[in-house]
């Protein structure tokens, strides 16, 4: 049996960040902010072309406030052909619930997918080295392991969660998760920066 690979498009949101250009009506996620495509079709185009070592779900899955349920949808069929499962979120309640409903939809029907979440206010602009670093994970993953995707800071940010991994390889870049610190203060986050071994 083939392991399909599930993605699942977080495009909740407050709309509070980026006031007032981004509102609670129309958060960032929804608005073409670097390029014509808004954040949300260029997650969504980011799965074009993996015709290499791994099987895509025919139908992903977009995960959603219900006051923006159209505006998805309306916003994914401008630059994909196929349809989508959206799920409706009643209240946001940040990452953790929305990815528990988007992994009892996916196991619904007795399948066990392995799950791609990316969120749709990311910017990611090498789309290949984004796809070969997937495909590296789709690997420990269907091996059951939780693989998460790190980016080398450029300088000492508060707002993000940093990642600490143990030095040793496990296959090319794939390495063992040590500790994750989530928004640290200053001092913190200028020490991790100077680390080798923080994402």
């Amino acid at each position: 049996m083939t392991t399909e690979l599930l993605p699942v498009i977080l495009c909740g949101g407050s709309g509070t960040r980026l006031f007032p250009l981004s509102r609670e009506s129309h958060p960032k996620q929804f608005l073409a902010l670097t390029g014509p495509q808004t954040m949300l079709q260029q997650t969504a185009m980011r799965l074009r072309g993996w015709n290499e070592g791994i099987s895509l779900a025919p139908t992903p899955t977009l995960v959603c406030h219900e006051e923006h349920r159209f505006l998805a949808a309306s916003q994914w069929g401008e630059v994909e052909s196929g349809a989508a499962s959206i799920i409706l979120e009643p209240v946001g309640r940040n990452t953790a619930p929305a990815l528990t409903l988007a992994a009892l939809h996916a196991c619904r029907d007795g399948g066990d997918p392995v799950m791609l979440v990316m969120p749709a206010d990311h910017v990611i602009q090498d789309i290949t080295a984004f796809q070969d670093a997937v495909r590296t994970g789709f690997q420990g993953a269907i091996q059951g392991a939780v693989v998460t995707f790190g980016v080398l800071p450029q300088y000492p940010e508060t707002g993000f969660g940093y990642i600490q991994y143990r030095q040793e390889h496990y296959e090319d870049t794939v390495f063992a998760v040590e500790a994750f610190t989530e928004k640290l203060g200053l001092a913190l986050a200028q020490h991790y920066v100077q680390q080798p071994n923080f994402l």
